[in-house]
């Protein structure tokens, strides 16, 4: 087993109102939202795309692999994942990743996916945050892992880390979570909906001389 569901406290965890980028004050976290939309029955704040670096907006991006089409890859030192298409191209997104001590690599199945899931702290971090709750229900605003999660297995067996949305669109692009892969919410809802039950899955250090810079790049509405 990679580890434990450590990778839940999620930098993002508003809860504790801590992570590792810091949070931000209230008018400038305020500004990284932009209304609202609807998903599923769940209203919940939209991304302000038009704050957020371009770099880390989805988009199709020429990527060389030898990884069947329909793989995901992670490159975590330089915060993207690549869903590999046809034509030697991938959608790439921003993503965050771990902070230092919290970095896992390997490869993996996504094996089971939720729909706005619900996240229960496991023991060891509610003995570290006893003022945690026993549970956050699936669609609260407090929810750190947002619309979706994609459950990470090895082997048949949990590794406790998943892919999923997040309270923090800031910390996008950063060393922020216990482990886990954090996305735009807008962008875990397009990854799920991209990625069958068996995705399989490879978390790197880095591949930028699989994803060289490229000049020209096509947004994925």
């Amino acid at each position: 087993m990679v580890g434990t569901r450590r990778d839940i406290l999620l930098g993002g965890l508003a809860l504790l109102g801590a992570g590792a980028v810091g949070r931000p004050a209230f008018a400038q976290a305020s500004s990284f939202f932009a209304g609202t939309s609807v998903d599923n029955g769940v209203t919940f704040r939209a991304t302000n795309f038009a704050k957020i670096d371009r770099r880390w907006h989805r988009q199709v991006v020429k990527y060389f692999s030898s990884e069947p089409i329909g793989t995901v890859v992670v490159d975590t030192r330089h915060h993207f994942l690549y869903l590999i298409m046809e034509n030697k191209t991938a959608i790439r997104y921003g993503v965050g990743v771990g902070r230092d001590g919290f970095k896992w690599f390997g490869r993996a199945t996504i094996d089971s996916k939720s729909l706005w899931p619900r996240w229960t702290p496991p023991p060891e971090m509610r003995k570290r945050h006893p003022e945690l709750p026993e549970f956050v229900a699936g669609g609260s605003p407090k929810n750190p892992l947002g619309p979706r999660a994609m459950y990470l297995h090895r082997d048949g067996v949990d590794t406790g880390y998943r892919f999923h949305g997040t309270l923090e669109p800031w910390s996008i692009g950063k060393d922020a979570s216990s482990g886990c892969i954090r996305m735009f919410n807008e962008d875990a809802i397009d990854l799920y909906q991209r990625c069958p039950i068996g995705t399989a899955v490879q978390v790197l250090p880095h591949i930028a001389d699989q994803a060289p810079p490229v000049t020209e790049v096509t947004a994925v509405e």
